[in-house]
């Protein structure tokens, strides 16, 4: 099941029919999902739902058996991971995963390792400009930051790639109330920037509600596909993921 891009805009990433296994057990199931240039994309889904098993697909840590992962007008279903990367995508992982002992500073440049270091300056001045709260605290060590600012710190690193998509592993998992809202407020930022995003959450609701589309994948496969401001009115979302 699947929804197409909206009309007008280029698909960024596509996976079509994309079948995914551990050894002999089957993850993903003909799994199809689009994300288009400059548009923000959520995948739901609970736990052993195969949402972390998509991003892994998507970055070709684990390779798809069958099926098609195309990124940029390309097919790179049997490339290295490190060329995904080099293309264009970034990840957000789960828990943010800092280098705790180091700067927040030192932090960014590891995120620009690939790029030429001349351009490392601007890419700096870019993430500062989206968070300028990162310039002030440049100097501090990264793991004494909170939870929020620690998600800023793992956004502006992915950024300093200069990624095309943002894969976003489970941004609220960690967090308090009060800082998912931050988090996501953030992920908006970085959207309206122009930069695609595909979300991976269990929070339906915040999620949603700053998507444009989104996906359901229920043992590793898509369930329901729609614009978001549509699965936030559907029935069986709101009894599975809303609880009402």
């Amino acid at each position: 099941m699947t929804v197409s891009v909206p009309d007008g805009l280029p698909p960024l990433l596509r996976l079509s029919g994309v079948n995914t296994f551990y050894g002999e057990i089957h993850i993903l199931s003909d799994v199809d999902l689009e994300v288009a240039e400059g548009e923000l994309v959520c995948l739901l889904g609970g736990n052993a739902s195969g949402k972390s098993t998509t991003l892994k697909t998507i970055l070709g840590i684990v390779r798809a058996r069958t099926g098609r992962v195309e990124f940029a007008g390309e097919d790179v279903t049997e490339r290295s991971t490190s060329y995904r990367i080099g293309r264009g995508m970034a990840i957000v992982p789960e828990n943010r995963r800092l280098f705790a002992p180091m700067t927040v500073l030192e932090n960014l440049e590891m995120g620009g390792y690939l790029r030429p270091v001349g351009e490392l300056r601007e890419a700096l001045e870019r993430v500062y400009s989206l968070f300028p709260l990162l310039h002030e605290r440049r100097s501090q060590l990264a793991g004494t930051l909170s939870g929020g600012e620690q998600q800023m710190v793992a956004m502006g690193r992915a950024l300093m790639s200069n990624p095309k998509l943002m894969l976003m592993d489970e941004p609220s998992m960690g967090l308090a109330p009060i800082l998912v809202e931050r988090s996501f407020e953030i992920i908006s930022q970085v959207h309206e920037a122009g930069i695609a995003v595909l979300v991976v959450e269990q929070n339906a609701n915040v999620s949603l509600s700053i998507a444009d589309r989104g996906y359901v994948l229920q043992t590793g496969r898509i369930v329901l596909a729609d614009e978001a401001q549509k699965l936030l009115q559907d029935e069986n979302l709101r009894k599975a993921y809303l609880g009402r």
